[in-house]
């Protein structure tokens, strides 16, 4: 019996109809999109139509979506690409703004971008993971170029209020950049609504390959190409399409967008499913963290106290799913978002993240819960 993947938030499998919409691609649609002829066309027109899916799922307009190798290079884009044209403009020195929940893909860049003489600021959030607004407005009292906020946690699932922090960002004449890598098919994702001048996603977290992914880009928002060579994306983004891909994240995107509702409503039941049998299984000894409300419908994150994350996943190969912790050479590292929250080191230590997704089950969620609970009474048991 194959385990049960309880992972989405780390990656989905590939949706049939996404592999079906991308294999003529790969066959006999092999045209390079710049071609004028018959062949190039038809590659083009795929494109045009991907391009419109994703923009159609982020109510952004066509021309605003820029095709990436995926959300880790979208990030890099936005805020590299914001620096350099800065550069250009002769604003060095001015800061760069991010949260201290943010992906390695937001905090590696605004490191990056220190080298070339803007200011790194890390905001605090508070014990659910949530950027202290107060703290926000404060720092942005200093020349800022932009602020650089997830929309939704991939440990925790806690959603940032994100529109409030971009009204702040441009009052005070900064850039609004948001990571919609986990949050992207799973919640409704409007670039309008959150404010947002530039915006990541990634397609393979919501039932698309690795390897491609979006920025969005508001018109009038100036950058500096992070990839360098012909005019492709319309001078954006240097290098021929990955038709196939772009067609997969089109198709994708689509399939999201169709039932975005029912989707959300489907995996908040089976989220509180597998809660819910925690908790009676395990009363105290399982707590969550993160917003028990404010997050996305698929991920919980428990600590299952008296363990170490990372060993009780090991214990029980018959579930596949991430950790906040680890333990290497008899030393226990608690992840760095639980960390900023506050989260007591014993519990931090026993934290697992359970992320359900398109093709998760009752019936899964039931033995998945019904394992945990399981081993951690055996233990309880032994060492009361």
């Amino acid at each position: 019996m194959k385990p049960i993947y309880l992972d989405y938030n780390a990656t989905t499998p590939i949706d049939s109809a996404v592999v079906e919409a991308m294999l003529p691609y790969l066959r006999e649609h092999f045209g390079n999109p710049s071609s004028t002829h018959a062949y190039g066309v038809r590659a083009h027109e795929a494109v045009d139509r991907a391009r419109g899916e994703v923009a159609r799922l982020l109510a952004a307009n066509p021309d605003e979506i820029v095709f990436t190798g995926g959300g880790t290079e979208a990030t890099n884009h936005a805020i590299q690409g914001a620096a350099y044209a800065a550069l250009e403009r002769g604003q060095a020195g001015s800061q760069v703004v991010i949260s201290a929940v943010e992906h390695p893909a937001t905090q590696e860049t605004a490191r990056f971008v220190e080298r070339l003489g803007f200011e790194r600021v890390v905001v605090g959030v508070d014990r659910y993971g949530v950027v202290h607004l107060d703290a926000l407005e404060r720092v942005l009292r200093a020349p800022t170029l932009i602020v650089s906020v997830m929309h939704a946690n991939n440990e925790t699932g806690s959603l940032q209020p994100v529109a409030e922090i971009a009204r702040l960002a441009h009052e005070h004449g900064a850039l609004m950049h948001v990571d919609a890598a986990q949050s992207a098919g799973k919640i409704r994702v409007d670039v309008g609504e959150l404010g947002a001048d530039l915006l990541s996603l990634a397609g393979h977290k919501m039932y698309a390959p690795k390897g491609v992914g979006a920025l969005f880009v508001r018109r009038g928002v100036r950058l500096e190409p992070l990839i360098h060579g012909a005019g492709h994306e319309s001078g954006r983004r240097a290098g021929t399409e990955n038709v196939p891909y772009i067609v997969a994240l089109g198709e994708a995107s689509r399939l999201v967008h169709g039932d975005l509702a029912e989707t959300n409503a489907r995996l908040t039941r089976l989220r509180g499913r597998l809660w819910a049998h925690l908790r009676e299984g395990l009363g105290a000894k399982v707590v969550l963290n993160g917003c028990a409300e404010r997050r996305l419908p698929n991920t919980l994150n428990a600590s299952f106290v008296g363990f170490v994350g990372s060993e009780l996943l090991e214990a029980i190969p018959e579930i596949a799913a991430s950790t906040g912790s680890a333990c290497h050479e008899g030393e226990v590292s608690i992840s760095p978002v639980l960390s900023a929250m506050g989260l007591d080191p014993f519990v931090a230590r026993g934290a697992v993240r359970l992320s359900v997704g398109r093709y998760t089950t009752e019936a899964e969620v039931d033995r998945a819960a019904g394992l945990l609970v399981d081993r951690a009474r055996a233990k309880r048991d032994r060492f009361p």
